[in-house]
């Protein structure tokens, strides 16, 4: 008598196997999203950090002020609103560089003050100093973010906190 061999699958081992593998993709997601989420914070806490070295170092360059302001239109300084509505680097009515909005799940938000507008002197120094948080406000990823602190010298540095709240 000939015995038989099967070499594929049946329909209830591949329906098992799905099963397992959808429960294993549920319970990684978050846990990836995560991950992801302090290099996406750390682009944009290093493009803050480079606008305000920027407007520094134009300031020493024309021997002018410069300023980098929050901006919601890329030409001129915003009245209202936080810095996740985009920035600007501008020299009296000249745009030097123009960021554009966050992500609208993402805030950056001024924790010295309620300030949305930064002036460099011709001798490269603030006339204030500031700290901007980046954060993810929804869907809450975990108290992940960075802070990107800009000194009355003019000196940045961005910097990893996890205080738990992005409001």
């Amino acid at each position: 008598m000939q015995t038989r061999h099967n070499r594929g699958v049946t329909l209830v081992e591949l329906m098992i196997t799905l099963a397992i593998f959808a429960i294993l993709i549920a319970v990684a997601a978050p846990s990836f999203n995560d991950i992801m989420l302090g290099p996406r914070l750390g682009s944009y806490a290093n493009s803050m950090s480079a606008s305000a070295t920027l407007a520094r170092s134009e300031a020493i360059k024309r021997n002018a002020a410069v300023t980098l302001c929050a901006s919601s239109d890329g030409a001129s300084c915003a009245t209202s609103g936080d810095w996740e509505q985009g920035w600007i680097v501008i020299s009296g009515t000249s745009v030097i560089q123009r960021q554009q909005a966050l992500p609208s799940h993402y805030k950056a938000l001024e924790t010295l003050a309620a300030s949305r507008s930064l002036s460099f002197q011709s001798t490269g120094a603030g006339a204030t100093q500031a700290a901007i948080r980046f954060c993810q406000a929804t869907p809450a990823a975990g108290p992940q973010e960075r802070v990107v602190t800009i000194s009355a010298t003019g000196r940045t540095s961005v910097a990893t906190t996890r205080t738990g709240s992005c409001a």
